[in-house]
């Protein structure tokens, strides 16, 4: 049985137990994303239009490469705590963090239930989470309240079509030749229908990008890395990368689309 995408205790004590699964998967993006500019660098400028001053909370901010990419960046007078589900997610953020000699609050958080006053800051991230909480009306209401009038909220996700092609993939190499969708609860599709009950002006910005890789070795560590490896035996697995590298070699590189995105709004 698959574990679901927003099964907490699985995410917590064993997908998202230490940061070795997500680090996995930056690395990918990191070596062969052909846009240059970089995600969290596109994400940053838009929280740059906060105040000097803001007081900002992160939900699931998993490494805390966001903070780590652009620690140059950050305005002297904010204030910045970082928050996940999983103490070992926390502690790789610290790990990430507390070498920059920027003062950064960590705080282990369930978004579903945020431990903060009402109207306590100025802004919220949820990058790439949402769709991990079991009760996302809960977790978005949470975020209004402890948002400031006139606070913003940051969401990031993927689109529906998101790295397809590894998808198309898992359904080749699968003994049953049919891979059933993730069904993601919160995607660039289908976020906006659910902020805009809490937030009624939501703004979607996408970010252009996609993956050419060049390598074997990248790929499956990030398949291996994923929630739903546990439905690949080893011989789908390695059946997956002997045809893999037969393509590798004739094409010299391996391309994945992307789809990310950010939806932004105002309390």
């Amino acid at each position: 049985m698959m574990p679901g995408i927003n099964n907490q205790q699985y995410l917590k004590s064993d997908q998202y137990k230490d940061s070795s699964n997500l680090d996995a998967r930056a690395v990918i993006h990191q070596r062969f994303s052909t846009n240059p500019y970089g995600w969290f660098q596109w994400v940053f400028d838009v929280l740059l239009r906060l105040p000097e001053n803001a007081r900002i909370l992160e939900l699931g901010s998993g490494h805390g490469l966001l903070w780590k990419g652009n620690i140059a960046r950050i305005p002297v007078g904010w204030s910045v705590t970082l928050s996940d589900l999983s103490p070992g997610m926390l502690d790789a953020a610290w790990r990430n963090l507390v070498v920059t000699g920027r003062a950064f609050q960590f705080k282990e958080i369930d978004a579903q239930s945020i431990p903060f006053e009402d109207e306590t800051f100025d802004a919220v991230i949820a990058n790439h989470m949402l769709y991990h909480v079991p009760d996302k009306p809960k977790a978005i209401a949470e975020i209004k309240r402890v948002l400031k009038p006139g606070g913003h909220v940051f969401a990031t996700s993927v689109g529906e079509h998101h790295m397809k092609e590894m998808m198309e993939w898992y359904a080749r190499v699968h003994v049953s030749k049919v891979w059933e969708s993730f069904a993601n609860p919160f995607t660039l599709e289908n976020g906006l229908e659910q902020l805009t009950p809490y937030f009624p002006n939501v703004i979607l910005s996408r970010y252009e990008d996609n993956l050419e890789i060049t390598e074997i070795e990248p790929i499956m560590a990030y398949i291996r890395s994923g929630i739903r490896v546990s439905e690949l035996s080893e011989d789908e697995l390695a059946n997956l990368q002997s045809e893999l590298e037969r393509e590798l070699s004739e094409t010299g590189k391996i391309f994945i689309s992307k789809d990310s995105g950010l939806f932004e709004a105002m309390k």
